[in-house]
């Protein structure tokens, strides 16, 4: 007789038995799903040599789930996602071949979360092979109804194809995770362009971010390390004709490429011993290796400081932002080329110079060629012509309007040789020098006989009346810092009541002018941070010789500023007007301009400017422009309203600088025409681009466009959504239209309990831009609308400046980039009212 002692502990063992296969999963001993065969969470099928298993997984730090493909040495590692965008919320899905033949995704409610969605057909199976691919084919033909490489997640597999069918237009690429816990599509995607010469691309939402270059037949001339052996493998192969596709080498080690979600290719090898995956290839590996970094005309080097340089014979394009490390904007010629074929001959028309080691531009011309010489003739001969490069394996490339993404490798690389005009290459300075240096040396030796003459002359009856005046003036500033220094020059200019400063004093504070001091420069001239002899800090604004700004423009800011007094716009504490010097001196902002904590390359303060300090600083330009329009003795229309003229003091309250533009109004004017305009393309309402009227509303409409940019993080003038082709503002638009707009922020300010506060500022800011004056609310009714005096807020217009057009739409060879930024010029006008 059985002990019923025994029977009940084997049907304890058993319920524990049943119990554990349900927790740990169940693999099926099978590497095909037939009709009728239930796949349940957490049981997998795997390959026939067990290398990859089809089952159902959980990121880390969530407790979704999903159904994908992964390592069976690895489970953890996930080269295919099914329902990427549709999480499951439990573990009581199934997976199966559903009645029209379907691979299909089942929750535990019956609903469908997941189809392969193929061509419908009865009789299907499904099997994962040893490569990681998912093949469901038709049983009766044999063919393959679906894969899911055609479809692939974040990883690329040796066998998997990356296809760009220029043919018919379609394309096979990996996209990123949104994050290590969220396998949904993510910002970046990785694939092959092949419409010109096949490149591989890492695009960031449509637009490039890293760029291998051209493939030559054997590697990615683009790629330093595709230069080593063992990167030896990779093929592009044109199969049908107008089917490219780019496949991995196949090996006896495990390898596969990932697209990581900070959008960096990265290439790994299992290793069996450590159980890890070893990294032996990233892309990009520095900041030279992101698209376009040094901008049209820059050359990239990560092993100098900075690593931006302009390409020989070209200088930047702004001068401001280039100093910041900010290098998007670019470089520019300083002479341009003649064109000229028949002043070749006698040595004085454009040639080529050669740069040895170099990534080469993108958007490159192919023809082919095996001769070197005949690149250079070509391109010689075709004045659109501005740089060739020549492969054996290629041919002759040449580059048209811009070159953009060049970098300097160590050591590898082709040749690029760029079209120069003759005066900016050696021989032909050398030339010159043979002639010109004889003669600077002569005048040089009679210059100095001259002025040891001079000073020996002057050098008694100078010395002591410069020596007395120079102490008298700094003991006197020294022992109070708000005395009037005057000197007889200061008498031609009528000042008022403005302290002056002598310009000794002004130059001894920043140290002659030292580069060091430097804060930045601007239409104006550049400013340097400067300490009196009392301890107190200072900004000094010079007027540069090279400015198109002149007396009119320093009278003006002096005559403008010196009457107004409110905590949102910088103290003017004195000047300086001494013979061709003028020079303005102001309190000095430690946290620098807006511009620079919202667009510089480092953006060292981005991180800090929360939403709190970005509303405050909104609300802080709004009282300032407040004061200005309506609070002041006097209505002033700044007409240059942007982050680099809004400056932050160590508690980062904005404060407006650069008056050299306002113009101030009577009591009864409310607007005002004028014959040229100035200020900053961007910035500038429609009325007074195309037309030159302006008013309070002109500036209502650069603080909405400011509004935009202090939310989103981006510059008006630089920003382009590919997608949409639209300016920042018409993004701002799109977004907020279609009730998405919090999706139009920067992602460092993003919170949802803030939406409401957000989406509020961003229909305000919208309501400031609309096209015509009389649409625009006053900047009193804005502040009203901001600190919630005025709860219901009006539906504004769609902006006129919305669009922006590319240059493959415009047809223009004088824009900057692929994606076409405008020009950002500044005009200057006559400042007296008229």
């Amino acid at each position: 007789m059985i002990n019923p002692q025994i029977i009940q502990l084997f049907i304890l063992q058993f319920i524990f038995f049943l119990t554990s296969v349900s927790l740990l999963g169940f693999c099926l001993e099978t590497d095909t799903i037939l009709p009728g065969l239930l796949v349940q969470d957490p049981d997998t099928i795997q390959s026939h040599r067990n290398v990859f298993k089809l089952g159902f997984f959980t990121p880390e730090n969530t407790t979704n789930r999903y159904l994908g493909v992964f390592y069976t040495v690895s489970e953890r590692t996930v080269i295919w996602v099914a329902n990427r965008d549709n999480p499951l919320r439990d573990a009581s899905s199934t997976v199966t071949i559903s009645s029209d033949g379907n691979l299909v995704l089942i929750n535990g409610r019956n609903q469908t979360v997941w189809s392969t969605n193929a061509t419908s057909t009865r009789n299907t199976t499904l099997q994962i092979q040893d490569t990681g691919n998912l093949v469901l084919r038709d049983n009766v033909t044999g063919t393959t109804v679906w894969e899911s490489f055609s479809q692939p997640s974040d990883v690329f597999l040796p066998t998997l194809r990356i296809i760009d069918n220029i043919n018919a237009g379609n394309k096979v690429f990996v996209s990123s995770w949104k994050n290590v816990s969220d396998p949904g599509v993510g910002s970046f995607t990785a694939g092959l362009e092949a419409l010109n010469i096949p490149q591989i691309f890492i695009w960031n939402n449509g637009s490039p971010h890293w760029r291998s270059g051209p493939w030559n037949g054997q590697i990615l001339i683009g790629v330093q390390d595709m230069y080593s052996p063992y990167l030896d493998g990779f093929r592009v192969v044109n199969d049908p004709p107008g089917t490219f596709y780019f496949t991995a080498p196949e090996g006896r080690f495990l390898m596969k490429i990932t697209l990581n979600s900070s959008g960096s290719l990265v290439q790994t090898l299992w290793n069996d011993q450590s159980k890890n995956w070893d990294t032996t290839w990233l892309a990009p590996q520095n900041e030279c290796d992101v698209y376009g970094t040094c901008g049209p005309f820059g050359s990239c080097n990560a092993q100098d400081s900075p690593i931006c340089s302009c390409l020989r014979g070209f200088e930047p394009v702004n001068e401001e932002e280039w100093r910041r490390g900010n290098w998007t904007s670019g470089c520019q010629r300083r002479m341009q080329l003649q064109c000229d074929q028949r002043s070749n001959t006698d040595g004085n028309g454009d040639g080529f110079l050669r740069l040895q080691f170099m990534k080469v531009p993108d958007f490159a011309e192919r023809f082919l060629s095996r001769q070197p010489d005949e690149c250079r003739s070509r391109c010689s001969t075709n004045c659109s012509c501005i740089a060739y490069t020549y492969d054996p394996s290629i041919g002759c490339l040449f580059w048209r309007d811009s070159l953009i993404d060049v970098q300097r490798f160590s050591g590898v690389g082709p040749d690029l040789y760029i079209r120069l005009s003759a005066s900016e290459l050696d021989n032909h300075k050398g030339q010159k020098l043979l002639i010109i240096i004889p003669v600077v040396v002569g005048f040089a030796f009679l210059s100095v006989l001259v002025f040891l003459a001079w000073c020996w002359m002057v050098k008694k009856k100078g010395k002591k009346a410069k020596d007395k005046k120079v102490f008298e003036a700094a003991q006197t500033y020294s022992s109070d810092s708000t005395a009037i220094v005057l000197k007889d020059e200061s008498q031609k200019v009528n000042i008022e009541e403005l302290p002056l400063f002598t310009f000794e004093m002004l130059a001894n504070a920043t140290e002659q002018f030292h580069d060091k001091n430097l804060l930045g420069k601007g239409g104006f001239g550049p400013v340097y941070k400067g300490v009196l002899a009392n301890g107190k800090e200072i900004a000094v604004k010079r007027l540069s010789t090279r400015s198109r700004q002149g007396m009119k423009e320093f009278m003006n800011e002096v005559v403008v500023i010196s009457k107004l007094q409110h905590r949102n716009l910088v103290r003017l504490l004195g000047c300086c007007v001494e013979k061709e010097e003028k020079m303005l001196t102001y309190e000095y902002m430690p946290n620098k301009s807006l511009d620079v904590c919202l667009f510089g390359s480092t953006r060292p303060s981005r991180s800090i400017l929360d939403w709190t300090k970005r509303f405050n600083i909104i609300e802080g330009i709004g009282r300032g422009l407040l004061y200005l329009h309506k609070d002041s003795r006097l209505r002033i229309i700044h007409r240059d309203l942007k982050p680099s003229n809004v400056l932050l003091d160590e508690n980062w309250n904005p404060k407006i600088s650069d008056f050299g533009m306002a113009r101030i109004f009577g009591g009864n004017e409310d607007h005002a025409n004028t014959a040229r305009v100035v200020g900053t393309y961007g910035y500038m309402a429609p009325e007074y681009a195309m037309e030159g009227r302006f008013s309070e509303k002109s500036d209502v409409y650069s603080f909405g466009v400011l509004m935009l940019e202090i939310m989103k993080g981006k510059k008006n003038t630089h920003y382009y959504n590919d997608e949409w082709s639209l300016s920042l503002l018409g993004c701002a638009w799109k977004l907020w239209s279609e009730n998405n707009g919090l999706a139009f922020v920067d992602e460092t300010i993003m919170d949802s309990n803030l939406e409401e506060e957000i989406v509020r500022c961003i229909r305000i800011a919208l309501l400031c831009i609309q096209e015509f004056p009389k649409d625009r609310p006053t900047i009193q009714t804005v502040m009203s609308m901001l600190s919630r005096e005025i709860m219901d807020i009006p539906l504004p217009e769609q902006p006129v400046f919305a669009e922006k057009w590319n240059d493959m739409q415009t047809g223009s060879a004088q824009l900057t980039s692929q994606v076409g930024y405008s020009i950002n010029e500044v005009t200057l006008t006559v400042l007296d009212g008229r």
